[in-house]
């Protein structure tokens, strides 16, 4: 059976150059999409028996405005993608994505584009330029001196995490042996569910420090 890297190199080899077909009516730009990505992957992924996992190891959201004055949702996700061979060797790509949405899909876009940036690293995929990977372009207003959107930001960065991350730092905890008194003498606090958004960053960045127990 193929390894992971024969299979990375295989996959390579079979794969056809993805052009910029897509338009941004706003920007005026060519672009090329997530599902141009895919649909030149897929047939060579298929075909050298290669899969790919995503998690979302961090994730941010912030309420912006756009200078007509409407709101906008700007995400950032930090993800890790796991490319699998045939005998379960396996290699990590962690990338950043982010993007806005006036609706519900700016996580949504912001996963895309981290997958399609990663897609483009991982497989060397030929490309002229990378100008601009999204098809949505907004003008935000100048934030500088906007008092109601610092207030917003504050508001979430003190909001308590949820269970999904109280989960993730659970296991981040049984892979680096970091106990929950370590963790709370860290960033001064008296219990780990009191963790809040601006201090899960601090409380992953002593994981991604930290081997895992076998490898101290």
């Amino acid at each position: 059976m193929a390894n992971i890297y024969q299979t990375i190199a295989a996959v390579m080899a079979d794969m056809d150059s993805v052009g910029k077909n897509k338009k941004n009516l706003q920007g005026n730009f060519m672009y090329r999409g997530i599902d141009d990505v895919m649909n030149a992957l897929n047939p060579a992924m298929v075909k050298n028996k290669l899969f790919v996992v995503p998690e979302v190891l961090e994730q941010l959201r912030e309420y912006r405005q756009t200078n007509k004055g409407g709101n906008i949702i700007y995400s950032i996700c930090k993800i890790k993608y796991t490319f699998y061979a045939e005998d379960g060797s396996n290699i990590e790509a962690i990338v950043v994505g982010e993007a806005f949405d006036s609706g519900d899909k700016a996580t949504n876009k912001a996963m895309s584009v981290a997958f399609k940036y990663a897609c483009f690293q991982v497989f060397c995929i030929p490309t002229e330029e990378m100008q601009d990977p999204d098809a949505d372009k907004h003008e935000l207003a100048n934030m500088q001196n906007d008092q109601a959107h610092q207030d917003e930001c504050n508001k979430i960065a003190k909001q308590k995490i949820g269970n999904v991350k109280l989960t993730t730092i659970h296991k981040e905890m049984d892979r680096t042996g970091i106990t929950e008194k370590t963790i709370c003498c860290a960033i001064g606090i008296p219990q780990i569910a009191d963790i809040t958004e601006e201090l899960y960053i601090q409380v992953m960045n002593m994981f991604e420090k930290t081997k895992s127990k076998g490898e101290q």
